[in-house]
């Protein structure tokens, strides 16, 4: 899974017709503490996200398998919309170390 935040969306008015009615949002992978990381996907929304959710996405055979996103070519999907990201006491003393360098 790849956590993401969702940036922007694609319209495109001629698609496969099994992508009819779908919505594509662009995401932006994030690092667990919400720094951006390199790159960006085109996902199939299929939880109702809307912009600047941190989101989690599959990709691949993954992304097939998601409800709304079965039998249809799909790469990447949005899955679930995170409500809080909590590291282990260990990452975050590592994290507050990183911040105070």
């Amino acid at each position: 899974m790849i956590l993401a935040r969702i940036v922007g969306t694609v319209v495109s008015t001629r698609k496969d017709s099994r992508l009819e009615g779908k919505k594509l949002l662009v995401v932006k992978p994030i690092s667990p503490e919400g720094a951006d990381e390199s790159g960006y996907l085109i996902a199939v929304d299929s939880v109702g996200a809307g912009a600047g959710e941190t989101v989690l996405v599959v990709s691949g055979s993954s992304a097939r398998m998601a409800a709304e996103c079965k039998d249809r070519p799909v790469d990447a999907a949005i899955i679930g919309i995170v409500d809080e990201v909590k590291l282990d006491a260990r990452h975050e003393a590592e994290l507050a170390a990183a911040r105070r360098k």
